[in-house]
């Protein structure tokens, strides 16, 4: 039985701040993310399954990226939990979508949570296998799974 793995392209806009960090990048600032997914797994076989011949579903992994990332995270200023309560506050009652994260909202920290995300909503038979996040079109971090053992 083959293996075979698919990839599928998201992109979301968020902006972020790094507190703490000593570069530019402590300021409020955006990026135009693209995320690549990449799940295995071995095709259907089963002659009944209105999905034989196919690892997953486009749509399916449209469709959990989508739920766990995309709508979370698009058009969201994605803070660490440790900047100040009333900050965050004021700042969710003006602009309405402010993410708190428990980690320093870094390309590689997010990638770590995508992939927690993505891991526990996959069906049985589909793994993932690997994500690329780019925060620019030059720069971008990877996760792997043979990396990662749960």
């Amino acid at each position: 039985m083959s293996v075979i793995r698919l990839t599928k392209e998201f992109s979301f806009e968020a902006a972020h701040a790094l507190g703490g960090y000593d570069g530019p990048c402590r300021e409020i600032h955006g990026h135009s993310y693209r995320l690549f997914v990449t799940v295995k797994g071995s095709p259907s076989t089963d002659e009944e399954d209105p999905k034989q011949g196919m690892v997953l579903d486009f749509g399916l992994l449209k469709r959990i990226v989508g739920e766990e990332i995309v709508s979370r995270f698009d058009h969201a200023l994605v803070l660490r939990s440790n900047v100040d309560a009333e900050l965050r506050r004021v700042l969710g009652e003006r602009f309405g979508n402010v993410v708190t994260v428990d980690y320093q909202p870094t390309c590689e920290h997010m990638l770590a949570d995508f992939a927690r995300r993505l891991i526990r909503r996959l069906p049985a038979g589909v793994t993932l296998h690997a994500l690329r996040l780019h925060e620019t079109a030059t720069s971008y971090a990877e996760w792997f799974a043979e990396d990662n053992p749960c």
